[in-house]
């Protein structure tokens, strides 16, 4: 509970003597090159062949002569857009991303560069951390979205070279009984899911101490924090978005 405390303390914390919005436009810029431009080739490398791997996986198990082939399209189809592209990309994304802002933050931490901005009166965890929030919030939901299109495509690619589906009967079975709110619902996963990871990385980051050993061992806490949070609301959101 204390550090759950010392978390929402460290979230108020960000909102006070704020800097000037040009300062904080480049500093976001800067940041969604480092979380989004950056990670682009990994989110579409896993996407791709997560969306593969999906369709065979489920035509091997669709064995039932009364079940037709445009099924597999699918259960691609909501497999990806509920949970593969938002949670699967969200772990992905902890791993890449999350690390790397606990590592630098621990970092500057250890080498007194925060207590120098903290000298100066500048508010070090807003002038640090805001920005690498706001440019969660923005890039990672386009990373969900190409991870989605990436996964869908990749289904019909394997599902084409291997004969299992043809073009035509996956299209049919990617538009068949298509509820719009899927896609709602992914987009509020990946919100959530950004502010959750960047917000706890960043405070494993912030309140590093000791030495070099502690930064490796603060990316590491944040890697895990970040994903037992995101499978805990994985789980709250869809009991209240998707069974009220």
């Amino acid at each position: 509970m204390k550090t759950i405390g010392k978390y929402f303390i460290f979230l108020g914390q960000l909102f006070v003597r704020r800097e000037t919005f040009s300062t904080y436009f480049h500093l976001v810029m800067e940041e969604c090159i480092q979380i989004g431009i950056n990670s682009i080739f990994l989110v579409a490398l896993v996407a791709t062949f997560m969306g593969a791997v999906t369709t065979v996986q489920t035509a091997y198990n669709l064995v039932s002569p009364l079940i037709p082939n445009y099924i597999i399209a699918t259960v691609v189809r909501d497999m990806t857009i509920l949970e593969l592209a938002p949670t699967i990309i969200g772990i992905i994304y902890a791993g890449k991303v999350g690390s790397s802002m606990a590592g630098g933050l621990g970092t500057m931490r250890i080498t007194e560069q925060i207590d120098a901005l903290e000298v100066m009166g500048i508010n070090s965890a807003s002038y640090l951390v805001l920005p690498k929030i706001i440019a969660s919030l923005l890039m990672y939901p386009m990373l969900v979205i190409l991870a989605g299109v990436l996964s869908i495509l990749g289904g019909a690619m394997a599902g084409t070279v291997t004969g299992i589906i043809t073009p035509a009967d996956y299209k049919y079975g990617i538009q068949y009984i298509f509820v719009e709110y899927m896609v709602e619902f992914a987009l509020i996963k990946s919100y959530v899911f950004a502010f959750l990871i960047a917000s706890i990385s960043s405070f494993k980051g912030y309140y590093t101490t000791g030495g070099a050993l502690e930064v490796g061992k603060a990316s590491t806490r944040a890697v895990t924090d970040s994903i037992i949070a995101i499978l805990i609301a994985d789980y709250l959101l869809a009991e209240m978005l998707l069974t009220s």
